[in-house]
């Protein structure tokens, strides 16, 4: 069983008298557990490595698939935080916690390169092990898509068995995305958007309306410092873009590792995540460009 050791407090002046003690020398000796596994936990997530086959590579794709979702929940964190400030009309605010939201997908981008010396043989030593086992059924990345403003009911029907994850799916689902945010936010501050979109129904995904285009192309025509909806816009940029290279990047990594073979989960595979592609996180954003 872990333990639970607690975390405890240290003072500045503290920590400058058992620098002075230990003369310049880390402390080495504790009384509990030490105070960074406490924390870090870092004892706990190394047992949760639990390989299904004999194949050393298996180490790579279980652990590489653990930190996405760790990326994928902190990453989902940074962008409720982000909008939490926007619904009080704090858009400064809300810019540090999306431009982290970009950097940790950024994080995310790059773990994909642990995953780069597979080949379909080696894919194929362990593959089978997996059973029906598909990064398609990661609750968390469907979080992440939610609050993006990609909603498809149908995706959170393979966990109506676990009660928990597909409650928090569900409310996930019916709450307002960030991008619903964003265009009440647009509303608040005159821009003329129909009450129609404010609105609509959370839980479908929609197209790009004219009446948000026209608003965003009126915000980037204004280049003024103070302008903090351009800035919000541009940090939405770059979270949508970085979500879009990891997409790109995961297309890349099923060509890599099993061409156009059948998904482990039941899908077309490669066709389905190209497919997928076609989904547009922010479109407004995107197609308002065209006539700035």
């Amino acid at each position: 069983m872990e333990q639970t050791t607690a975390v405890r407090p240290v003072t500045s002046q503290q920590r400058a008298a058992r620098a002075a003690r230990n003369g310049g020398e880390p402390t080495l000796e504790f009384a509990d557990r030490v105070p960074y596994d406490a924390y870090v936990r870092a004892s706990t997530l190394h047992r949760l490595q639990e390989p299904l086959s004999d194949d050393p590579g298996e180490m790579s794709f279980l652990m590489v698939s653990q930190i996405m979702e760790l990326y994928f929940g902190l990453t989902r964190h940074e962008l409720r935080h982000a909008q939490r400030e926007l619904r009080a009309d704090r858009i400064w605010e809300a810019l540090p916690p999306l431009r982290r939201a970009a950097l940790h997908l950024e994080g995310l981008n790059a773990a994909w390169q642990g995953l780069r010396w597979m080949t379909p043989a080696d894919f194929n030593r362990f593959r089978d092990r997996l059973g029906e086992g598909s990064g398609f059924q990661s609750a968390m990345y469907r979080q992440l898509e939610f609050v993006l403003g990609l909603r498809d009911p149908a995706l959170i029907r393979p966990f109506r068995r676990q009660t928990e994850v597909y409650d928090e799916l569900t409310a996930a689902l019916t709450t307002p995305s960030l991008w619903d945010d964003v265009v009440a936010l647009l509303a608040r501050k005159g821009f003329d958007v129909p009450a129609e979109l404010l609105e609509r129904d959370v839980a479908a995904e929609h197209e790009a309306h004219p009446a948000v285009e026209a608003a965003w192309v009126h915000v980037y025509g204004d280049s003024g410092p103070d302008n903090h909806l351009r800035l919000l816009g541009e940090a939405l940029t770059e979270v949508a873009e970085q979500f879009g290279d990891w997409r790109w990047n995961h297309v890349k990594a099923v060509q890599r590792t099993m061409g156009a073979k059948v998904g482990s989960g039941g899908s077309a595979g490669l066709a389905w995540l190209q497919r997928s592609m076609a989904r547009v996180v922010f479109p407004e954003l995107w197609s308002a460009r065209t006539a700035m």
